[in-house]
């Protein structure tokens, strides 16, 4: 069988040795840092027997707009548009196998291991479905002619020119936050918009931070997970879920051709909707072979989708590169 067993030291043999120690160790992993920022949307009642695709109405502000009102003169009439975003339901899941020698052998507790093993893999892979949604945006930014130390373009199709060859700054900070309120993108939270990035990518912001001021507001009831500080209505958080330089799946790696900085996302509020018919959850395979063969997985029905894929409804901003 496929998974983990005793005869094998790496597989199992190694959860009993007469030198290991009593404290059971894991690699560390971080929670989810892109789903926590998803719009959840329960549709485990209704959205059963009812195909994959979950719809959700945009509407548009007043295509003219109010203006003083003369007397003699009829009342002005307009109208808004309606646009459907939509997202498809898919199944999502992972699986460990493992004997009952193993289970009755091994010195620890052989599920709960499995178990914590399977929620780390969750995690990432939430994250990275989440991470492609976001990757979806109209609006993305590059510095001016590539290594502008304070100054942005803003390119509203969804693909930038040139590379970006210059590590992100507090000026170029300032430039993105004024092109998002500029946009009227509704912010997160209170006044704040948030950034998602790898902690590299925000060395240099985060060293200028250092001497000029950055928050630690202990009674604040909002921090997110990975939350690191605050900048010029822009609350920055790191995240090491999903890869630098990631393709399309949020998996397959492309790094910048410099390395002097990587995508980070700046976003507003509404963002993307996360539509679940079956939460994740753990589940125990049915032992077969006689109770000798047993296995645990986790698994997941739903789906991600950014929710406006109008350019000048787009919430969220990508600090890109061309290469």
């Amino acid at each position: 069988m496929a998974g983990q067993v005793w005869a094998v030291s790496s597989l199992g043999g190694y959860f009993y040795s007469r030198q290991l120690s009593n404290v059971m160790r894991a690699a560390v992993q971080p929670l989810v840092k892109f789903r926590q920022f998803a719009d959840v949307h329960d549709i485990s009642q209704q959205g059963k027997k009812k195909g994959d695709t979950f719809t959700w109405d945009v509407f548009s502000d007043v295509q003219t707009a109010g203006t003083i009102l003369v007397e003699t003169n009829t009342m002005p009439e307009s109208n808004f548009t309606i646009v459907q975003g939509t997202l498809t339901v898919t199944e999502g899941g992972n699986s460990i196998p493992y004997s009952a020698k193993l289970d009755n052998l091994s010195k620890f507790p052989v599920e709960d291991i499995i178990k914590k093993v399977l929620k780390n893999d969750a995690v990432k892979f939430f994250d990275r479905l989440a991470w492609g949604q976001f990757n979806q945006t109209l609006l993305r930014v590059i510095p001016v002619g590539g290594n502008s130390p304070n100054a942005v373009v803003l390119y509203t199709n969804g693909t930038v020119t040139g590379t970006n060859n210059i590590a992100y700054s507090n000026a170029h900070a300032k430039a993105i936050t004024d092109a998002m309120k500029e946009r009227n993108i509704p912010a997160y939270v209170a006044d704040d918009y948030y950034a998602l990035a790898w902690p590299t990518t925000l060395r240099t912001l985060k060293n200028t931070l250092e001497t000029i001021h950055q928050y630690s507001d202990t009674g604040f009831n909002l921090i997110m997970n990975a939350e690191i500080g605050r900048y010029e209505n822009t609350r920055y958080v790191e995240q090491t879920n999903v890869a630098k330089g990631s393709g399309s799946d949020g998996v397959t790696t492309i790094p910048w051709v410099n390395g002097q900085s990587d995508w980070m996302f700046f976003f507003g509020n509404d963002t993307v909707a996360e539509a679940v018919v079956v939460p994740e959850e753990m589940r125990g395979k049915i032992p077969t072979d006689y109770g000798r063969s047993k296995g645990i997985a986790w698994y997941y029905l739903g789906g991600f989708g950014i929710v406006h894929t109008l350019a000048t409804n787009v919430r969220i901003v990508k600090w890109d590169s061309a290469a």
